[in-house]
């Protein structure tokens, strides 16, 4: 990752997310938000909106009392 590279913000099924630049094809499984722009915007804007590490399954088994 470098300076000059634009990025986008992608979120997979499990409520997961990752950068990718805008000019890389978004992987299978994998879909865009509406967040694009720098590393460090796009950084920010994921530390703020992912503030539950824990893939949405295992979150839905919890609240549902489900053992693990």
């Amino acid at each position: 990752m470098d300076e000059t590279t634009r990025y986008q913000v992608l979120r997979n099924d499990e409520d997961q997310y990752s950068l990718w630049p805008i000019d890389v094809d978004v992987p299978a499984g994998w879909h865009r938000t509406d967040k694009e722009g720098t590393q460090a915007e796009c950084s920010a804007y994921v530390d703020e909106v992912w503030t539950d590490m824990r893939p949405r399954s295992l979150r839905e088994r919890m609240e549902q009392g489900a053992p693990r």
